[in-house]
């Protein structure tokens, strides 16, 4: 299979995290429910991955708590920040993984910077809108749809100067471009394990710069005479038992990740991303590509998309069609009644796989598959 939907999940998974994963299944118990051997190495594999992600996000290891997605730990960092009718600022190019939690919160959202591909206009709508003195900013890394890299350097600094404090959805950047807590200066940063980080579904980080309100309540193995969650972290955050197999994947992932280095794995991809996107324009379709772009890219065919997709998996090529969990993004390009086919490269980005597909592709297109 010719897999370009590593924007949904990594796969297939390296053989180092199902190892990990199988080695946690057969020697881990529950971290810090004993002093017994078995939760003894339940509580060295979770805080080895613990380790891992604070070497490659630039914070303590304290500052890592472990989450169910990327949309637990944005759920999270949102209700820590905003309240019912607070105005929060947001990008023109987000997943409902941020619209829905704070259109549940009854937040006043203001939309800032539509136009793909430009950090000008991103910039620019940005400043107006902290100049009002929202509650948060909330904004992604990288658009899930387009692969359209925000300024988020630059966006950390404005929200710093406004006082400000904002989130940041990694979701389409960690593991394959640099995050730095420390150096965003960003009040929580939200990531899946299973994209970029490679490990299994199920997993997730929120890399805390303050200390959040929890989402859940209930036992973590510590203080447990006090009736309310633990005033530090990553306790606060980490109710109920933690999905040690998981994490034990997770970790493997992260130290792939760390090995190869994400600015490699990220240059792997974006070279295939263009090197599709160009091929893509001279079978004549609208391909939406630009400056400031990462290893996504989607394209309009001349009929459905979700049909063009299904055709495409038929013949051993998954691609996501569709609107993608991101129609304020397709707003923004003005594709919300079409949608676009995606293509999503991963650590697994090569010429080859590029080839074969737009071999499929091509030949789907002039009738002769």
């Amino acid at each position: 299979m010719i897999y370009l939907d590593h924007g949904a999940t990594s796969f297939p998974k390296p053989p180092a995290v199902r190892r990990a994963m199988d080695r946690a299944m057969a020697r881990c118990a529950n971290p810090g429910r004993g002093g017994h051997l078995p939760a003894m190495e339940a509580a060295q594999t979770v805080y080895r991955c613990r380790e891992q992600a604070a070497a490659l996000f630039g914070c303590e290891a304290e500052q890592v708590a472990f989450t169910g997605s990327c949309t637990q730990g944005l759920n999270t960092a949102v209700r820590t920040l905003v309240r019912p009718g607070d105005r929060v600022l947001i990008s023109g190019f987000e997943h409902n993984a941020v619209v829905r939690p704070l259109h549940a919160l009854g937040a006043d959202i203001t939309v800032a910077g539509q136009k793909l591909f430009d950090w000008a206009d991103t910039l620019s709508r940005f400043q107006d809108g902290l100049k009002t003195h929202p509650a948060a900013a909330v904004f992604t890394h990288v658009s899930n749809v387009f692969g359209y890299v925000l300024p988020v350097a630059e966006l950390g600094d404005l929200c710093r100067q406004y006082g400000v404090p904002f989130v940041l959805d990694a979701a389409q950047s960690a593991g394959s471009l640099p995050v730095d807590l420390k150096a965003l200066g960003a009040a929580y940063i939200a990531m899946p394990g299973h994209k970029g980080l490679l490990g299994p579904m199920g997993t997730g980080l929120l890399l805390c710069g303050e200390l959040p309100m929890p989402l859940l309540f209930g036992g973590t193995g510590s203080e447990s005479v006090n009736r309310s969650m633990p005033d530090f972290l990553p306790d606060r955050l980490e109710a109920g038992t933690l999905n040690v197999p998981g994490i034990g994947g997770l970790e493997a992932g992260l130290a792939l990740v760390r090995r190869e280095g994400p600015e490699a794995i990220g240059r792997r991809e974006h070279r295939q991303a263009m090197a599709c996107a160009r091929a893509l324009e001279k079978l004549g379709l609208r391909v939406f590509t630009g400056a400031h772009q990462a290893g996504t890219v989607s394209f309009l065919p001349e009929g459905d998309c979700e049909e063009l997709a299904r055709r495409l998996g038929d013949r051993g090529a998954a691609v996501r069609a569709g609107l993608h969990c991101a129609p304020l993004a397709h707003e923004s390009a003005g594709t919300l009644d079409t949608g676009t086919v995606r293509l999503s490269f991963g650590y697994d980005a090569e010429p080859a796989k590029t080839g074969e597909f737009l071999r499929i592709l091509e030949n789907l297109l002039t009738g002769k598959m």
